[in-house]
């Protein structure tokens, strides 16, 4: 008798320490601080340079809009830039579902400049919840904050865009883990300018976030060891699954073979002469945002090559693509 009423106090004891656990992620998570106090002064410097980053380099305006992936690259559907709609959900082996939401004015009029702030530096609302780290505010929270400034002072700037955007409905327990993903970086990058090409590079890769979709996944946690080596997973509607390619300096593997100006070029050829085409059900597509990095500053793209050639040679070998069922 005395080992069961043991067994049954630990029991209930485990059961107090599981409850507070829960009760403690759901209700003081996530837990950044109040949003600074900020009233962001709009220069036309910071217009200029904020329109650059946020159509160009880190995409807010695309991947807060809809894209159509019967498209080559999924351009953006004309008149939803900004606006959200864009869908991640079970239909492509996400656990739940959720829609990017409206950035333009419409939805931003009640948030003050602070708020935008730590949404994008540090993933948390104005309402204090956390936001799913398909935005990449873990890299965003590393840069200068006169950059964040220069893109919150143009996101005031742009025409606001009616749209209705559903509430995120996460799985469990990814409603309670998203919790404990926001927070303040204590130390930011130094501001880099072109003449140090290698630090620049490394800055403009963290503002395009490109580790982001670069890296490979295990239950939800970066794989260090194949940083940038490629192999991230995306099951597109027509039922391929794509991959994202090696960025490190393999020669066999990565873009080692690759020069500068090959590297460039890539990008360059998406540009405004670029049509995408049709693609089929099975047929190769990409979630590589092509539509707005081709925009990128051709300086900007040649010291990110600069870095990535910097980088540790890694012979991760990715299937570009493979066709599924959409059942799968």
């Amino acid at each position: 008798m005395r080992i069961l009423k043991i067994i049954g106090v630990l029991c209930v004891l485990i059961t107090l320490v599981l409850l507070g656990g829960f009760i403690y992620v759901k209700t003081a998570l996530p837990n950044v601080g109040d949003a600074p106090d900020l009233v962001i002064e709009s220069t036309p410097e910071r217009l200029e340079h904020g329109r650059y980053l946020a159509n160009s380099v880190m995409g807010c305006m695309d991947c807060h809009a809809q894209r159509d992936f019967s498209l080559f690259a999924g351009p953006v559907v004309e008149g939803t830039r900004g606006a959200g709609g864009e869908h991640w959900g079970h239909h492509n082996g996400f656990d739940g579902e959720l829609v990017a939401p409206n950035i333009t004015p419409y939805a931003l009029k009640d948030w003050t400049d602070g708020e935008i702030y730590r949404a994008i530096t540090m993933g948390v609302d104005r309402d204090g919840n956390a936001l799913f780290p398909i935005m990449p505010y873990l890299r965003y929270g590393q840069l200068a904050d006169e950059d964040i400034y220069s893109v919150i002072a143009y996101l005031r700037s742009t025409p606001p865009v009616v749209s209705v955007i559903p509430k995120r409905e996460l799985d469990f327990p990814l409603n309670l883990i998203v919790n404990t993903i926001p927070m303040k970086q204590e130390q930011k990058m130094e501001k880099t300018t072109v003449a140090n090409r290698i630090a620049h590079g490394k800055y403009m890769l963290t503002a395009a976030a490109c580790a982001e979709c670069h890296t490979p996944q295990e239950k939800g946690e970066f794989i260090t060891e194949l940083e940038l080596a490629g192999g991230f997973e995306f099951v597109m509607p027509n039922g391929v699954v794509c991959r994202s390619a090696n960025l490190t300096p393999c020669k066999e593997t990565g873009i080692g073979m690759w020069s500068s100006q090959e590297f460039v070029d890539r990008f360059n050829a998406y540009g405004e002469n670029f049509v995408p085409h049709k693609v089929g059900k099975g047929e190769y597509n990409t979630i590589m945002p092509w539509g707005y990095y081709a925009y990128m500053k051709d300086e900007d793209l040649e010291a990110i090559y600069a870095y990535l050639q910097t980088l540790e040679s890694n012979r991760h070998s990715v299937a570009k693509y493979s066709v599924v069922t959409l059942e799968e």
